[in-house]
């Protein structure tokens, strides 16, 4: 048989998950190509369409409109979704261990009960976002914009908070032991009842937080306005 005819029988019978996954991705990029200013902000995939790809392979969903998405209880672990517009989704309950969400526009999304431990929020908007119950263990929130967000009863132990903004924030029940909070703005934050053991407060301004029943011990407060 020729080289010729044995290329094109591999062809033929390329596995069907790699056609699929082939023919979604080309159906990503159409969907990129076609953006234009000024297009109303509607979501790019759907559901199924994210299920079909994050089977085969770590997926990146670098800038790309999920606006409004259901992805409650899915397993998107160790995906990319810098600079996506992700207002409103709903990723309750969803496994989203070690993904990436810098600079996304995440306003008022739902991440009740997720797993996030070991996420990167850098620069992310999560303003009015629900993220109450949610595993930030080792989460990296520097900079992101916090305000009004709910963490009623969420693990943020060891999380990266350094210059986020927290105001107006319900962190009541929280588990912030060992978080770093250097810089971080927390104008009416509700801090009720969490632990802050060993968190680092350092020159941190806590006029206007509300502390009662709050776990300080070990907590560095050096510089920090009370």
């Amino acid at each position: 048989m020729s080289t010729i005819s044995l290329m094109f029988l591999t062809f033929l019978f390329l596995p069907l998950c790699d056609l699929i996954y082939q023919g979604l991705v080309e159906e990503i990029n159409s969907v990129l190509t076609r953006r234009r200013e000024g297009d109303e902000l509607e979501a790019e995939l759907t559901r199924a369409d994210i299920i079909k790809c994050v089977q085969y392979q770590k997926v990146k969903f670098r800038g790309v409109n999920f606006s409004g998405l259901d992805l409650s209880k899915l397993d998107l672990s160790y995906v990319d979704f810098s600079y996506a517009s992700l207002k409103n989704v709903f990723f309750s309950r969803a496994n989203l261990q070690c993904a990436k969400f810098r600079d996304v526009d995440a306003e008022g999304s739902i991440f009740h009960n997720a797993t996030l431990r070991e996420c990167e929020f850098t620069g992310a908007n999560l303003r009015g976002a629900l993220l109450a119950g949610a595993n930030l263990k080792s989460a990296n929130l520097q900079d992101a914009c916090l305000v009004d967000c709910s963490f009623c009863g969420a693990d943020l132990s060891s999380a990266h908070l350094q210059t986020a903004d927290l105001t107006n924030a319900n962190l009541e029940g929280a588990n912030l032991e060992g978080a770093n909070l250097k810089g971080a703005k927390l104008n009416n934050a509700n801090l009720k009842g969490a632990n802050l053991q060993r968190a680092y407060l350092r020159h941190v301004n806590l006029q206007n937080t509300h502390l009662e029943d709050a776990k300080l011990d070990g907590a560095n407060l050096v510089g920090a306005i009370r």
